[in-house]
């Protein structure tokens, strides 16, 4: 008697995972080139792109961190990205002034 086929095993998972962060980022991405196109070409507020870009990276840290699976690394390294865009910002708009 032989054994039924696997239909689903770690590859195929794995094979998943990457294709869904392939998809976020060319998503990502293409959302801050439609942002940079709209503010700098058109003169246009990108502020509802942009939430909606914030919004994918909220709800993903949110399914992780409800499931313990965020480490401290990744904690640290968040804040050191806040305050460095902070920094940044602030930087620009002085300079722009």
């Amino acid at each position: 008697m032989t054994a039924p086929p696997v239909e689903r095993d770690e590859r195929t998972t794995a094979v998943e995972n990457a294709g869904y962060r392939w998809s976020y980022l060319v998503l990502s991405f293409g959302l801050l080139a439609i942002v940079a196109v709209r503010s700098l070409s058109r003169g246009e507020q990108p502020w509802d792109l942009l939430a909606l870009l914030f919004l994918g990276g909220v709800v993903n840290t949110v399914y992780q961190g409800t499931r313990q699976v965020i480490s401290r690394g990744w904690v640290v390294l968040s804040a050191v990205t806040l305050i460095a865009a902070a920094l940044l910002a602030a930087l620009m708009v002085m300079l722009r002034h």
